[in-house]
């Protein structure tokens, strides 16, 4: 089993649709980035790769890319669980924790547990969403913006094979 971390940070932009886990909420405005900007989404991704040693989702998506502009992240997170398949892994559970001032989250906490889910490709009792504010402090505390934590447990899906002669037994 291997364990990676995720972050991730977006400001908000006009003209934008909030997603956050997967999830559109009722907003004014939505977070600015090159995809559909789901921080909560890219943290997942960037702890998943994080544990498989992949890299980040910079390298795997990057902005200059014009495939992923204004591109679902869930989309992304399904391709970063593809990756980890070629590698012989498996996401196990992830544990995310988001600091916003607003939207409240706890309504739709349940919708976004089901979506990342269904992504990964486990049971929604395998997904963690916390929310939380910034109490006022600093760019998050003055609603400027949107950051996301991710732990993920990843676990070898097969040992594998050697070539004869090339270790093990």
């Amino acid at each position: 089993m291997r364990v990676g971390i995720g972050f991730d940070v977006h400001r908000f932009g006009e003209g934008r649709r909030l997603i956050l886990g997967g999830v559109e909420f009722d907003s004014e405005t939505g977070l600015s980035g090159h995809s559909d900007a789901d921080v909560l989404t890219h943290a997942v991704i960037d702890a998943l790769l994080g544990a498989a040693a992949l890299g980040d989702i910079g390298q795997h998506f990057p902005d200059s890319d014009e495939r992923w502009r204004d591109a679902s992240s869930l989309d992304m997170l399904r391709t970063a669980v593809q990756l980890l398949e070629g590698d012989n892994y498996q996401p196990v559970n992830v544990d995310v924790a988001v600091a916003a001032e607003a939207p409240p989250l706890a309504p739709r906490i349940g919708a976004m547990r089901e979506r990342l889910a269904e992504a990964l490709r486990i049971a929604p009792a395998q997904v963690s969403i916390k929310a939380t504010t910034a109490e006022g402090l600093g760019a998050i505390g003055r609603g400027e913006g949107i950051a996301a934590w991710a732990v993920a447990l990843i676990d070898r899906v097969r040992e594998p094979e050697f070539p004869r002669g090339a270790g093990g037994a």
